[in-house]
């Protein structure tokens, strides 16, 4: 079945809230029009910084609107054991005396290390069900190597402890346990410390930035990112990792921007990012780049459509879309996020065949993925709606639940 309507989730919050739709518009600062239009299903989507006002004025985060494709299925109840290991993995019980390293195997950091990197791998794909088994067990690895050996292998078992805490807390974000995924990175960020790689701990912030983005925090994630970017600017822009984590911090301070909808200082920093990406080509790659922040020219590009998409420019967001060119590296999770900003921009300049071919790519890509994301079914809804119906509109709709 398809996810719940956005229109239903704003309506069941209001009430939750005890608002009337007034009242909301008065919180928010959105129109009762436009809430209006959203509760009755004839409006489908709305603008990310709408949404960033609609949740601040619901008091809820911002996670709550946006309806991402489940990790794991919620009843509502008690969390699944999966969900409650990884917890325990992050925050171990509390006075209960502590494993003793004495008489384990000994662990190989490089072993170790490439487990991280599958970890990251099997996140990038959207893997989470997976992800989750093997987490918890990975972490528990990272500590025991942290906490064993001589000063410079206790350092390198940090750095693994940063990085699979930094891993389970984008794991959060992903679950909407937003402040789950803050205790994560917050321990990352101490283990990061405790490490001797400079970097690690302004990667961190980029994911710490992005929690904040999720809960409509957006000075405090604009803020961080453009500290830890200058810092990683001033020290370490010789060197493909250093580009890269500078890159990563540069686009969670212009996606910040965005989201308070100063889309001109979003858009310069993005073509700063983006010309920043070209010196990449230049520099000797790091030895494990699943290790380091995500960024290239392809993503750049991908992250500019989104932007342009958001903020209601879609013949702009269409035309970045064509001079984009995938890096090997490129996760399958931001292909698939394109391929939805491309259909949407479509849909938006009134192509239904264009947001039709783009959809079905992303079908063909991502099925699990799309049948459960809001915004794939609010774009096909819309088309479906509409007067033109072009080829392959039917199986999508069919395949969404939209029509039977």
């Amino acid at each position: 079945m398809a996810s719940e309507h956005l229109g239903d989730r704003i309506a069941r919050l209001r009430r939750l809230a005890d608002l009337t739709q007034e009242g909301l518009a008065e919180r928010s600062g959105v129109s009762v029009d436009v809430i209006r239009k959203v509760e009755q299903r004839r409006k489908h989507s709305a603008r990310l910084p709408t949404l960033h006002s609609l949740a601040d004025g619901l008091g809820v985060e911002l996670t709550a609107l946006l309806g991402n494709p489940p990790a794991v299925p919620s009843s509502g109840g008690a969390e699944p054991p999966q969900l409650v290991a990884v917890r325990r993995a992050i925050m171990p019980p509390l006075f209960a005396p502590p494993a003793a390293p004495t008489g384990a195997e000994p662990l190989s950091p490089t072993l170790v290390r490439a487990e991280i990197a599958d970890a990251w791998t099997l996140y990038h794909a959207a893997e989470f069900a997976r992800l989750m088994d093997v987490l918890p067990g990975i972490i528990l690895d990272a500590r025991l190597l942290a906490a064993v050996g001589s000063a410079d292998q206790r350092a390198a078992g940090q750095a693994a402890l940063a990085k699979a805490l930094q891993l389970a807390g984008h794991l959060a974000v992903r679950l909407g346990k937003t402040d789950l995924a803050l205790a994560a990175l917050e321990r990352a960020h101490a283990a990061a410390g405790d490490s001797s790689d400079p970097l690690l701990a302004p990667m961190i912030s980029t994911s710490v930035a992005w929690a904040y983005q999720r809960q409509a925090r957006l000075d405090d994630a604009r803020n961080l990112a453009v500290h830890a970017a200058d810092g990683v600017e001033r020290e370490h822009s010789g060197t493909a990792e250093g580009v890269r984590v500078w890159g990563g911090l540069l686009m969670s301070a212009a996606t910040s921007y965005a989201r308070s909808d100063d889309y001109d200082t979003a858009n310069l920093m993005m073509r700063t990012a983006e010309r920043a990406a070209g010196r990449l080509s230049t520099l000797p790659p790091p030895p494990d780049g699943r290790l380091v922040s995500v960024f290239s020219r392809s993503s750049v590009r991908i992250e500019r459509v989104r932007l342009a998409v958001q903020h209601e420019r879609p013949e702009e967001a269409l035309t970045l879309a064509r001079g984009i060119r995938l890096s090997a590296d490129t996760p399958p999770s931001w292909r698939t996020w394109l391929l939805l900003d491309v259909a949407r921009a479509h849909t938006d300049v009134g192509d239904a065949e264009g947001a039709v071919k783009a959809l079905e790519s992303l079908r063909r890509a991502a099925p699990r993925w799309m049948r459960h994301h809001t915004l794939a079914v609010a774009i096909v809804t819309d088309l479906w709606a509409g007067s033109a119906r072009p080829v392959g509109l039917r199986r999508l709709a069919r395949f969404l639940s939209v029509t039977a």
